[in-house]
Parts: C-alpha cells; sequence; structure tokens
C-alpha cells in the first residue's frame, strides 16, 4: 500500500458536486492499494497512521498522534499513487491491485482506522471525486508499506 497523509485544516470530498465526506483538524489519506496487499497490511498501516506523531504540541513541535490533536481522517482512495512513470510519457498502473481486491483492501484500512478509535470519513471507492483541502504546513507525508518492510 502507498499512502500520502496530509495534515488538514478542513478537507472534503465531492462526487457530482455532493459532499459524500468532510473532515475539520486531521489528515485526509489519499490510498494506493497494490497487488498483493491484504487485510494484514491495512490493519498495519492503519496502526502506524493512528500512531504516527505528526501534529504540533503547546511547544510547536510534532510531538502528537491524530488521538492526542483531536483530528478525523478523510480517507479517499487513489489508484494513480501506484503510477510507475519511469518508462514513456504515458504511466503504467501495473502495480495497482485489482480493482475488486483493492476495494477489500480500502475498505479493511477504513475499518482498522476504525478500529483504533478514529473517526473516518470517506471518498467513494473508484468515483470520480473532486477533493479540497486546507493542508497545514504544509505537511505532507508518504508511507509506503513495501519500502519500511525492507
Amino acid at each position: 500500500m502507498k499512502l500520502v497523509l496530509q495534515r488538514v485544516q478542513r478537507a472534503t470530498v465531492r462526487i457530482d458536486e455532493q459532499v459524500v465526506g468532510a473532515i475539520q483538524t486531521g489528515l485526509l489519506i489519499f490510498v494506493g492499494a497494490e497487488a498483493g496487499d491484504d487485510e494484514a497490511t491495512a490493519q498495519r498501516l492503519a496502526a502506524k497512521v493512528a500512531k504516527l506523531r505528526i501534529f504540533a504540541d503547546e511547544a510547536g513541535k510534532m510531538n502528537r498522534n491524530i488521538t492526542q490533536a483531536q483530528g478525523a481522517i478523510l480517507s479517499v482512495s487513489q489508484f494513480t499513487l501506484l503510477a510507475d512513470l519511469h518508462h514513456g510519457n504515458r504511466p503504467s498502473f501495473q502495480a495497482a491491485g485489482d480493482p475488486q481486491a483493492a476495494h477489500q483492501v480500502y475498505t479493511a484500512f477504513n475499518e482498522a482506522l476504525v478500529a483504533q478509535g478514529l473517526s473516518v470519513a470517506t471518498g467513494q471507492f473508484g468515483a470520480d471525486m473532486q477533493v479540497e483541502l486546507v493542508n497545514d504546513g504544509p505537511a505532507t507525508f508518504l508511507l509506503n508499506d513495501r519500502e519500511s518492510a525492507q
């Protein structure tokens, strides 16, 4: 799995002009499920996200996790995170999981976040979505399960 985590003051996802998910302070997480990812991958990354100390404390240091910051999560599926841009001018998506399997991993990730005690709003898997955010910091982090396992 590949995740892009953006610390936000607020974020909203719309489909056909209708808000389907919105949060105030917290994390907007773009989620890309790779071929071979499974429920264990989703649970491992959800636990990591819950523990990340990327929110400021009273001294302005990144020392609080999302629970301590009283934040929420907006989780949005994004298979384009898996694009390979190294060859030619058109992205290759061979690393992306089968859509049905990727949907299951995305759902498992969101359920694992909720099991961590987090408030989670979502987009809609596979939909054409418009995402608006106010990045806080800006602070953007990349989390790639395949790289962290090495």
